[in-house]
């Protein structure tokens, strides 16, 4: 039997267990027994200057590491303070529930016998935190604590990966025990699929004329994990098939690798744009769950009359938005592998549906070329001049975008490798530049580190930008690139399709950053280094001095809209 110790120290032996070595976090009294704790710890705690900050760097940490299948914990961990604390963490949250981070969020709550009280800052915590997680509780008494942990972490690590909630009141953390963390056991595949439907799939991919497979953000997500490559199985299940692929609409990881001759295009969230890429006869919907567009959309995204074969490693995402004629649910690697096995089909069949794609490609290459251009005579340099220039110095970056209206500028014009992107799945600002220092420490840990590019709108990075005071305070190797045309430009962008017209009919209220923030000034603030750069001319030069600086360093790179 062990010698008797608190539950802080319980909770950061059981984190050593599990092969974490960071907790990120904002700190307050409720949560003074773990900062002890952590004291006494191999742990590192990374202090965040605001805890959505240290949401955020957490979900990037976490999406990098669950990459690789080192030695380790891909799991993020962060410790938040009772009811403010976490619901300053929500906007991030909610982030890295829809990028599917696998995250294990703590928070400090109240003694349990002194809540009758209503103590400040009291809340209910799980009610705040069940509807951005996969699982939310509390831990009542010690003597759980170790189950609890392992559940969490369990339940954050089984596909589909998530963020879950433990409460840790601080009487229950200041008890002591002699209990000792559980072993976490190996974390389940979710499968191989139902045979019957991979079966009904296969032969309606054979019967089709014109498949199209839409790829998502869940394919990538557990390649470490899988006993086959899912990007790999994306492209045999496309040769297969002969099928055109695209990524979902909001997609922000790389589930097909773009320079393959079948890959057309990501998604835009334009209806129109959106219905004529899936105007097909048969669809398959791999790892989808975002595939619809910003606001109502008038017009159907998919044909009523096509066969939609819909494949998920979540069962909640099958048939969300549009019927699922055909569905597996299982590991998408595995799934798709067996689906692809299972067509067969005539040599002059698969070349007519390859000469269609070649078409569709033509075609829609046409449309896109243009994408993120201006010819006005505006000295700043136009967003194809930037992501140009940025992937001609490092085109082996490995990418954290939130450049919003910048995005699809970056993703039309540069051929993504996988596990070379992530982005802000779910829309909310403040989460790309937290983001991109996690991730940036994560890349650290690899043996053979690539440079981390935060690719970050001017309205995005002024979210958070003491973001960077945590990464120049542990000295993360980091450049921010901020595609900065002063002003929220996606709000306007959306202000003329709800309403019509152009830029000159609306007066946009509350758009616009007049006097503009000086953002290498307010980077430097912080600790970082920072630049302006005025001219195009001037874009890639910069970058490269900003690479070669020790720490972070802030590119504010001015952009026409």
């Amino acid at each position: 039997m062990v010698d008797s110790r608190t539950g802080a120290a319980l909770f950061t032996d059981a984190l050593e267990t599990y092969g974490v070595e960071h907790v990120f976090g904002n700190p307050g009294t409720t949560e003074l027994p773990v900062m002890r704790a952590l004291g006494d710890s191999e742990l590192e705690y990374v202090l965040a200057p605001h805890e959505d900050i240290a949401v955020g760097m957490a979900a990037g940490y976490a999406s990098t590491r669950r990459y690789d299948a080192r030695d380790g914990s891909p799991v993020g961990v962060v410790n938040l303070h009772v009811a403010p604390g976490v619901a300053h963490g929500l906007g991030n949250l909610y982030g890295a529930s829809v990028a599917g981070a696998p995250l294990v969020v703590t928070a400090g709550a109240h003694s349990l016998d002194f809540r009758h009280e209503e103590p400040i800052l009291s809340g209910d915590l799980l009610a705040m935190t069940d509807q951005f997680t996969k699982w939310s509780a509390e831990v009542t008494d010690v003597t759980a604590l170790p189950t609890m942990l392992r559940r969490a972490f369990r339940v954050a690590l089984t596909p589909p990966t998530g963020p879950v909630f433990l409460a840790l009141p601080l009487d229950v953390m200041m008890a002591e025990t002699d209990v000792e963390p559980q072993r976490l056991g190996r974390i389940q595949n979710p499968g191989a699929g139902d045979p019957e439907a991979i079966a009904r799939a296969a032969d309606a991919l054979r019967e089709a004329d014109d498949p199209v497979l839409v790829v998502g953000d869940h394919v990538p997500r557990h390649g470490a994990r899988s006993r086959t490559d899912p990007v790999d199985a994306a492209v045999r299940l496309a040769e297969a098939t002969g099928a055109r692929v695209h990524a979902e609409i909001l997609s922000c990881e790389v589930a097909f690798p773009t320079d393959h001759e079948q890959w057309v295009s990501h998604i835009p969230p334009d209806e129109n744009l959106a219905a004529t890429v899936m105007n097909a006869d048969a669809l398959v919907f791999a790892g989808c769950s975002t595939n619809t567009t910003l606001t109502r959309h008038d017009r159907d995204l998919v044909p009523d009359d096509a066969t939609i074969v819909d494949l998920n490693d979540e069962p909640w995402q099958v048939g969300k938005n549009a019927p699922a004629d055909v569905a597996a649910v299982g590991d998408l690697g595995l799934v798709m592998d067996a689906v692809a096995e299972r067509v067969e089909l005539p040599d002059d069949e698969l070349a007519g549906r390859l000469e269609r794609v070649r078409q569709f490609k033509s075609f829609a290459q046409q449309k896109m070329a243009s994408m993120g251009e201006d010819e006005s005579d505006d000295p700043r340099a136009s967003k194809a001049e930037l992501v140009d220039a940025l992937r001609s110095v490092v085109p082996d970056a490995y990418i954290v975008d939130e450049g919003v209206t910048s995005k699809y500028a970056l993703l039309t014009r540069w051929d993504f490798e996988r596990e070379s992107y992530i982005s802000n799945k779910g829309g909310g600002l403040g989460y790309g530049l937290p983001a991109a220092v996690g991730a940036a420490m994560a890349e650290a840990e690899r043996d053979d580190p690539r440079p981390v590019v935060g690719f970050v709108g001017d309205g995005s990075y002024l979210y958070y930008p003491h973001a960077l005071y945590p990464a120049a305070r542990y000295d993360v190797d980091l450049t921010v690139v901020v595609p900065d045309n002063r002003n929220y430009r996606i709000l306007k962008d959306n202000t003329i399709k709800l309403f019509g017209g152009t830029d000159d009919d609306h007066e946009f209220v509350g758009m616009d950053f007049d006097p503009p923030v000086d953002i290498p000034k307010n980077a430097e603030s912080h600790g970082a280094t920072g630049h302006l750069v005025e001219s195009p001319d001037d874009i890639e030069a910069t970058v490269e001095t900003a690479l070669a600086e020790d720490g972070p360093s802030v590119v504010d790179v001015l952009i026409h809209d």
